[in-house]
């Protein structure tokens, strides 16, 4: 997949554990472990901003796009 989500970088720049994070931020310790093995399918805005507010880090932090094969390919048109 060719998104990379970082948030075992930043929780360990930190020295927060998983369920330090899924206290404060309200999202339970196996959807947070899902995300943070980069398993997630997807992301609420509100669970990214909740994790951004409490890392105090921006989206970019946490995520990253990294093109993989195919992916070369141009955007479809509008």
């Amino acid at each position: 997949m060719p998104i990379i989500v970082r948030l075992d970088v930043v929780l360990a720049q930190r020295k927060m554990s998983l369920t330090d994070l899924s206290n404060a931020v309200g999202v339970s310790i196996p959807n947070l472990s899902i995300l943070k093995t980069g398993k997630a399918r997807a992301i609420r805005f509100s669970t990214l901003m909740a994790l951004c507010r409490h890392l105090q880090c921006q989206p970019g932090d946490l995520l990253e796009y990294v093109p993989g094969p195919g992916d070369d390919a141009p955007d479809p048109p509008d």
